[in-house]
């Protein structure tokens, strides 16, 4: 009786291989639908700015001592209507 001596179709180390990559290989995470929303404003709490204002009108402000950026803040409401 002859014995069959076929080669198997695939290489055995490979199968193993790619077995053990299925197994362990992580799923990718799912990317976010929407961007996180930013934080709402806090009812009258004030935010730091840079802000660029020529000289004059910041000696002007300042002359009074401190203070001056609370006036600023006010001229700026009074301009802006609110």
């Amino acid at each position: 009786m002859a014995m069959d001596r076929t080669r198997r179709p695939s290489d055995p180390r490979q199968a193993a291989e790619a077995a053990f990559k299925a197994v362990t290989r992580k799923a990718p995470e799912a990317a976010p639908t929407a961007p996180t929303p930013t934080p709402t404003a806090i009812p009258g709490a004030r935010e730091s700015v840079s802000l660029r204002i020529d000289r004059a009108v910041l000696d002007h402000f300042q002359k009074d001592g401190p203070g001056w950026q609370d006036r600023i803040n006010a001229a700026l409401k009074a301009a802006a209507g609110l």
